[in-house]
Formats: C-alpha cells, sequence, structure tokens
C-alpha cells in the first residue's frame, strides 16, 4: 500500500510538472516571439547581398614580400572560427576554450538571441543572431544549433575554419539517456527502478518505445547526425550515407573526437596557430555519477546498432582524425600531450579548492554555479582556491566560469534563459 501511494504521488508530480512545464514554455516562446521577430526576407533578393563583407586585411601584411608571407601565414593566429557544438560531447569545455580566446583578442562573437542557444532544435537561421543585419561578419560562432551550413556561411570570412566534436555513438547514447530522461516524456513509462534499468529495456526493443515524432525524441536516436542538420530517421539501407560523408568532409576542417580530448586540441591549436596557453583547461559540466560507462557488452553493441548512423559517420571520422595525428607528428602528439596535461594539472593545483570538482550544493559563489538539467542537480562545479597568485588570478576565475555567467560577461542578453532559470526555481525544479 505504501508503495502504491508513493508511485502515486511520484506519477502526479510527474504529470503535474509535464503540464506546468509545458505551458511555462508555451509562454515563453510566445513572448520571445513577439520580443525578438524574425528578419523579414524577399525571395527576389539578391543572397550574395547577405554574405557578410569582412575588414581589408592589413597593409602591413599585403605589403610583405611572397617569401616572408608565406613564412609568416604558418604561424599566424587564425581569429575566425565556426565551431558546432554537439551534445554530450564534453562540448562545454571547449566552448569555455574559445569565450577566453575571443574575450582576449576582442572578438566578435554570434550569440543567440535572448537564449544560449539558436532555438534548438529548430535548424538554425542567421535572424536568431543577436544583432544580426546584412552584411555583418562574425569571428566565432559557438552556441548549440541544429546546424544549416548555408546559413553559417552567411555570417563568416571566407578563411573561417569549421571545427566540431563527436563522441563514442553507444557512450553518447549512454549520456544523452541518462541527463534528458526528465525532457523526453518516451522514457517515462519505461519499467525499471533505475535509469540503467529503464536504458536496458529500450535498447532490448527501442521501435516499441520509440515514437520519432514524440516531444524531444532526437535525444533518443542518432543525436549526433542530428546536430549535424541530417534526418536522424534515415534508413541506412536506403541512403547513400557516403554522399552524407563526403558533405561533411567538404564543411568541416576538424572533426574532434571526446575520447581523445587532448589530442584534439591540440590538432584544433595546429589549426588555428595558437599557443598552448589557449587551449589550456578544466572539465566543465561533468554529471557526478560519471564513473565510468555501466554498459555491458551486449547493451554496448544494441546502442550502436540503434544509433547506427552515428555509428558510421563517427567511424569515418575517427579513421581522418588518425591521419591528421600522424601528419601532426605521432612522437610530437605525444610529446605535447604530456606538456599539455602537465600545464593543466599545475594550473589544478593553483586554482581549484580541494584540487577537483565538488557537488552543485557546495559551490560558494553563484558566478561558479553551473546550469542544472530539469529536476536534477547532477552537474558538478569548482570552488576557487584562496591565496591564487595575482598572475593567474583572473586566469583561474575565467577557466572556472560556466557557459551561462561567461556568455552575459561577454555581453549576450540571454533574457529567457534567466526568466526560466528564476520560474525553476521558484518551483524548486
Amino acid at each position: 500500500m505504501m508503495c502504491i501511494q508513493t508511485q502515486g504521488k511520484i506519477c502526479r508530480s510527474v504529470w503535474k510538472g509535464l503540464v506546468l512545464g509545458t505551458l511555462l514554455t508555451t509562454f515563453l516562446i510566445l513572448l520571445y516571439s513577439y520580443a525578438a521577430p524574425p528578419l523579414s526576407f524577399s525571395s527576389t533578393e539578391d543572397p550574395t547581398s547577405f554574405q557578410c563583407h569582412p575588414p581589408a586585411l592589413p597593409k602591413s601584411l599585403l605589403t610583405k614580400s611572397n617569401s616572408t608571407a608565406r613564412s609568416d601565414l604558418r604561424c599566424l593566429p587564425h581569429h575566425n572560427l565556426m565551431f558546432l557544438k554537439t551534445h554530450k560531447t564534453g562540448s562545454s569545455t571547449i566552448l569555455n576554450i574559445l569565450f577566453r580566446y575571443g574575450e582576449k583578442h576582442r572578438l566578435h562573437f554570434a550569440f543567440p538571441r535572448g537564449r544560449n542557444d539558436f532555438d534548438y532544435p529548430s535548424y538554425f537561421q542567421r535572424w536568431q543572431v543577436e544583432g544580426y543585419h546584412p552584411g555583418i561578419c562574425y569571428n566565432i560562432i559557438c552556441n548549440h544549433m541544429r546546424y544549416r551550413h548555408s546559413e553559417v556561411n552567411l555570417l563568416i570570412s571566407p578563411d573561417t575554419m569549421f571545427v566540431t566534436v563527436l563522441r563514442n555513438p553507444a557512450l553518447l547514447f549512454e549520456s544523452s539517456f541518462h541527463y534528458f530522461s526528465h525532457v523526453v516524456p518516451l522514457t517515462w513509462k519505461l519499467p525499471g527502478a533505475s535509469s540503467e534499468q529503464k536504458m536496458d529495456t529500450f535498447l532490448q526493443s527501442p521501435r516499441n518505445y520509440y515514437d520519432s515524432g514524440g516531444f524531444n525524441a532526437h535525444y533518443l536516436h542518432n543525436l549526433m547526425t542530428f546536430d549535424l542538420g541530417y534526418d536522424n530517421e534515415m534508413d541506412i539501407e536506403k541512403t547513400r550515407v557516403s554522399d552524407l560523408l563526403n558533405q561533411l568532409n567538404s564543411h568541416f576542417h576538424l572533426v574532434m573526437l571526446l575520447e581523445y580530448f587532448d589530442e584534439s586540441l591540440l590538432l584544433l591549436r595546429d589549426l588555428m596557430c595558437w599557443k598552448m596557453d589557449d587551449i589550456l583547461y578544466f572539465k566543465l559540466n561533468a554529471r557526478k555519477d560519471t564513473s565510468g560507462s555501466r554498459l555491458s557488452r551486449e547493451m554496448y553493441r544494441l546502442a550502436q546498432e540503434w544509433n547506427a548512423l552515428d555509428t558510421l559517420i563517427y567511424q569515418h571520422f575517427n579513421a581522418t582524425f588518425w591521419r591528421k595525428v600522424e601528419k601532426y607528428g605521432v612522437e610530437r602528439m605525444k610529446k605535447d600531450v604530456l606538456e599539455l596535461r602537465h600545464r593543466n594539472e599545475e594550473l589544478k593545483q593553483e586554482c581549484i579548492a580541494g584540487g577537483g570538482p565538488v557537488d552543485a550544493s557546495k559551490i560558494k559563489e553563484s558566478g561558479l554555479q553551473p546550469w542544472q538539467p530539469l529536476g536534477q542537480t547532477s552537474i558538478q562545479g569548482y570552488n576557487l582556491r584562496k591565496n591564487i597568485s595575482p598572475k593567474h588570478k583572473q586566469l583561474c576565475w575565467n577557466m572556472l566560469t560556466p557557459e551561462i555567467q561567461y556568455m552575459s560577461r561577454l555581453g549576450a542578453d540571454l533574457w529567457v534563459t534567466r526568466l526560466w532559470g528564476n520560474i525553476r526555481g521558484l518551483l524548486n525544479w
């Protein structure tokens, strides 16, 4: 009897939260639509008129001799970067690196209007950029979006580097299932006392529980394919996947891999001609229960099969990744990875109280509180160590600052995100 009563309370709480959350989300969308109406573009207008017009190169570069220019351009830092931030791939840590680099060099970010993503899961459109008008150029685009290359291309200079990051599809599915389960109603009816049990049940017969048209269903099937802008429900038996891969090859200069994060950052540094100081990092937006994958060998296989499109994309770019490492130099890569890890460890001892992350309830500075998933406080953060040397104080603070707070400091107007956060706070979500 006690069990039935408890389950009844849980069900009522879940449905109450769903109804109230739907109403509030609808209200916010309507409010946002009225406050920031889309720009109107005529079908008769010349598309080239929307292409951004970057400033001319300084005369000092244009007047160099050819031989000097060639040697300097190899090490001339690139400031223009399109980073496609994918879900559950360590991309929040990369975002912090980009924020620090952009702030240091006073670069122009393309931030979303009112929120911290570009109306995800809708396709990206250029009017979603705060302050956009035709002809304006941006140095860095890096917030969550559902990618649309043709729209992004109108906002950046021809020399912009295109980069994204992928993750082993089975492990991505595991992380996504746990993280987004509260906002995917499809998972609520799954039998099982724990999230792991529910996921195992789902993987054993996903079609019995999955509806491609369900609310937030994309989080449960080929999520990387979806973020990259393709149909995550494509039948790989009827689709020329090679065409998709060739298109991705033509779009992205570098596809990083979460499993080889340090190597990926060094390839990014090499691509952008940056310094080692520019890619130092602390792991951000990490869940407190991520001690490692709990997938059995069978569940791992089923997760890969269920996310077959993601698996093909990952396998392809895993191969291209190691070709880039070979070009970089295997021994050089090993040496630089050790240096990067050593530098990160030194900063960890200098910056972080206790030497590691803590639960959200133990974070003392509100400016270091990470955004939490709906109904959870599973994302950990950091406390600053006392008596940090003046040389490192600002760097430590910057490296530990979560995405929302950093965006606000860089001038992004996150009124929708903040309003939603205040509502969640009042309702204790």
